[in-house]
């Protein structure tokens, strides 16, 4: 009587080999599925930092606004920029938060200390290219922008709450009126609407308190 060799037969192995390729290519699937979560965590968790980051250096320019008295508006917008004046270390800055979607960038002038200067990075502000040597591009993703101010005990939409500008000249400060007119103080609130597409699809709001000086 013959007996049986002892190991596996070829079809034993082709089987087996099959198996283990079929586990080899569910374990890959997973291995790469994980990686690939953790990449997208990460960079969530990168931009969201950065929004936080964007977030605390606006609030510290509107908290650091400066009534000019009239010489430009305190705070003002248009559709795509908000403009401010903000107390800097030798001087007055024109600071503009400007959407170029999806890019949200900031401006800031060189710190001034008369009238008229302000005036002149005032309607610099206003012909913004975006590729200007201190513009930063801060924050990828927004699509949209919407500001509303708290003045008269309710939040109004920024465009429709302009107040009037006088044009004195002469050092920031103690200014004289020319015109006999007077500008609208500050507002005692700003309220920002963006529209964002990171770190995740949605809408983001923050009301800031100001300290006009």
């Amino acid at each position: 009587m013959r007996t049986r060799a002892g190991g596996f037969t070829l079809v034993e192995v082709l089987v087996a080999l099959l198996v283990m390729s079929v586990m080899a290519g569910l374990a890959w699937r997973g291995i790469d599925g994980l990686a690939r979560a953790r990449e997208a965590t990460e960079a969530n968790l990168e931009t969201t930092q950065r929004l936080n980051t964007v977030m605390a250096q606006l609030e510290a320019d509107l908290q650091a606004v400066y009534d000019t008295q009239g010489v430009v508006p305190a705070v003002s917008c248009d559709g795509a920029t908000l403009r401010l004046t903000r107390t800097a270390e030798d001087g007055v800055q024109l600071v503009a938060w400007q959407l170029r979607s999806p890019l949200w960038m900031r401006w800031a002038s060189p710190a001034v200390v008369r009238a008229g200067e302000l005036q002149e990075q005032w309607m610099r502000s206003q012909q913004l290219m975006g590729n200007e040597p201190n513009q930063l591009r801060l924050l990828e993703g927004v699509t949209g922008m919407q500001i509303y101010v708290f003045r008269g005990n309710a939040w109004t939409n920024c465009q429709s709450s302009a107040g009037t500008t006088t044009t004195p000249t002469g050092a920031i400060g103690a200014l004289p009126n020319p015109t006999g007119t007077q500008p609208d103080p500050p507002p005692a609130g700003v309220r920002i609407v963006l529209s964002l597409t990171r770190p995740r699809e949605g809408t983001l709001t923050r009301s800031i308190a100001l300290n006009a000086q």
